[in-house]
Order: C-alpha cells, then structure tokens, then sequence
C-alpha cells in the first residue's frame, strides 16, 4: 500500500515555498507577505520622487527643483520612519541630494 501526502505550495515572488502545518507560522506567512508589498510599496515611491528629482536636475529646470527636493526628502524621512530604511542610509541619501540641488544653484 503506497500512501500519499498533500502538501500545499504557494508560490511569492516567483519562489516555490511550502506552506507551514502550524496555525501561527500560517499566519506569519501571510503578514510577512502584506508587509513586504508594503515595504515594496514605500521604497518605490521614495525612489521615484529621487529619480524625478534627479530629472529635473539634469533638466536645469530650475522651477521645479525646490518642490521635487522638498517631495524626495519627505518620501525619504517617511520611509526611514516605517523602518524601510535605515536612519544613517536616509541622511546619506538626502546629503546626495542637497549637493545636486547646491550645485545646480550655483
């Protein structure tokens, strides 16, 4: 008698993982996967407020830059805030930005 056993895969960004038998680690797979959409969420949004930033800077589009600098800098403090990034990473990051925006001033 040959005896077969179920197993359920459930596959997370394009990763073949086993679902767990036990109620809570059940559960912390599905926070784990809200939070990391979450996570993904906000890293986008401070990225992109950079790289508009970054655009207008190489654009020399002087009327813009102040307001898109105030918007990256706030996406960045935001993100470092839900612990997305790191404190010392979110400084690094608006120091980088605040030379552009010096230089381009200059």
């Amino acid at each position: 008698m040959v005896k077969y056993s179920l197993v359920i895969v459930y596959i997370i960004q394009e990763e073949v993982l086993y679902m767990p038998n036990i109620k809570s680690a059940i559960k912390r797979v599905s926070v784990i996967e809200k939070k990391t959409l979450r996570n993904n969420m906000i890293k986008s949004e401070y990225k992109t407020a950079i790289k508009k930033f970054e655009k207008a800077v190489e654009d020399k589009d002087m009327e813009n830059v102040d307001a898109l600098f105030s918007a990256a800098t706030k996406k960045i403090d935001q993100a470092c805030s839900k612990g997305v990034i790191v404190k010392n990473t979110a400084a690094r990051k608006k120091s980088i930005l605040a030379k552009k925006l010096n230089a381009i001033k200059a």
